[in-house]
Parts: structure tokens; sequence; C-alpha cells
């Protein structure tokens, strides 16, 4: 039971340095920054394009407002011409022009605080589209970072790899055998290259035997040679 739990602490420790290398690998961190860059951009413009509606409909109301300002203070002008005029009983047409006036300011108040309302909004449009530009500047850095960061990665793990295989050439031993066979091969050319000098000597010797005899002439120096003579009687 011991060594099950071993094994999953042992492979929980693996798991804990795979993924602390990964988040220590400055490329995925580049590109986890850029995914999270967007996510904050496409946020923003959210919120951007919610502000903007809120906006657009703000001044409709704001315009809408003042309109009905207006359209109440034509209606007291009326009302007062018509009274003028004897069409309209004088007391009730400035008691009706006094609520259409009444009606008017209403509106009118309404339409103050919806401009209000629509500066603020403009404000936080105008605040807005310089962060949504900034994040956009950013994830463009980012971006080309990311694209060099790759780049210089690819060529550092090829010259580790390459590294990696020259230190375990060395380590292997593989250069010392190498000399090693170099120099056997040497030897075993010096040494066929004396025997093919000894050959030569006994090949050199039998030649000039062979030349005597057909000649007829011996050396006089010899006396295995003038024993030889004696004992054919040919002194």
């Amino acid at each position: 039971m011991m060594h099950v739990f071993k094994r999953l602490f042992k492979f929980t420790q693996a798991e804990a340095h795979a993924a602390l290398d990964k988040f220590e690998d400055p490329v995925k961190m580049t590109e986890q920054g850029i995914r999270d860059l967007k996510q904050d951009l496409e946020n923003s413009l959210k919120s951007l394009a919610e502000v903007k509606a809120i906006t657009i409909r703000t001044k409709r109301e704001s315009d809408e407002k003042k309109e009905i300002a207006t359209d109440y203070e034509k209606k007291a002008m009326l009302l007062l011409t018509k009274a003028q005029k004897g069409e309209v009983d004088p007391a009730e047409a400035e008691r009706l022009a006094g609520e259409a006036l009444a009606k008017k300011d209403e509106a009118l108040k309404m339409a103050m605080s919806l401009t209000q309302n629509l500066a603020n909004n403009e404000k936080m449009i105008a605040k807005l589209e310089s962060n949504c530009q900034a994040i956009k500047a950013q994830v463009r850095q980012w971006e080309n970072e990311a694209v060099a960061l790759k780049a210089r990665a690819k060529v550092s793990s090829a010259t580790k790899k390459l590294n990696a295989q020259l230190a375990k050439v060395d380590s292997s031993g593989t250069i010392t055998m190498l000399e090693k066979m170099k120099d056997k091969v040497a030897e075993d050319e010096a040494l066929a290259e004396s025997y093919g000098d000894i050959a030569m000597v006994d090949q050199s010797i039998d030649n000039e035997i062979d030349a005597a005899l057909a000649s007829g002439q011996t050396s006089n120096n010899s006396d295995s040679l003038a024993a030889l003579k004696k004992k054919m009687g040919l002194e």
C-alpha cells in the first residue's frame, strides 16, 4: 500500500513540475497574455456598444422632451391668442395656458437631465474608446513579441538538442573509440608493410641463387661452397 502512495506522490510531483514548466514557458505565457487581452478587448467593445446604445436612446429622448416643451409653449401662446380674439374665455385661456407652461417646464427639466446624462455617457464613450485602442495596440505588440519569442525558442531548442547530442557523443567515448580504431589501423598498416619487406628480402635471395646457377658463377668467399666442391671432386 505504501508503494502505491509513493507512486501517486511521484506522479503528483511530476504533474506539478510539468505545470510549473508550462507556466514558466515564455511563449505559452505570451500566448496566454494575448488571449487574456483579446478577452478584455471583447468585453470593452461590448461595454462600448452598450454605452453607445444608451447614449443614442438618451439623445433621442432628450430631443423628444425638447420638442414637447416647444409644443406646450406653442399651445399656451395659441390659447392666449384665442382669448384675445374672444374665441375662448380669457380666464379659462389663462388657466390652460398656465398648465401648458407647467408641462413645458417639466419637459425642459427632463430634457436638461437627459442632456446631462448624455454628456456623462459621451465622456464614458471617449474613455472606453481610448481603452480599446490601448488594448488593441498592446495586443499587436504582444503578437509581435510572440512571433519573435517563437523564433528564438526554435533556435534555442535546436541548439540545445545539438549540444546535448555532442555532449552525449563525448560522454559515450565515441571519439576515444574512433581514435583507438585509427591507431589500430595504422598499426595494421605498418605490420603489413613489414611483412611485405620480409617477403621482398626472401624473394631477392632466391633471385640471386637462380641467377648464379644460370651463369655458373658462385661466391668464392663461402666456406660452405668450397666444402661442397671438395666433396664433389670438383677442385
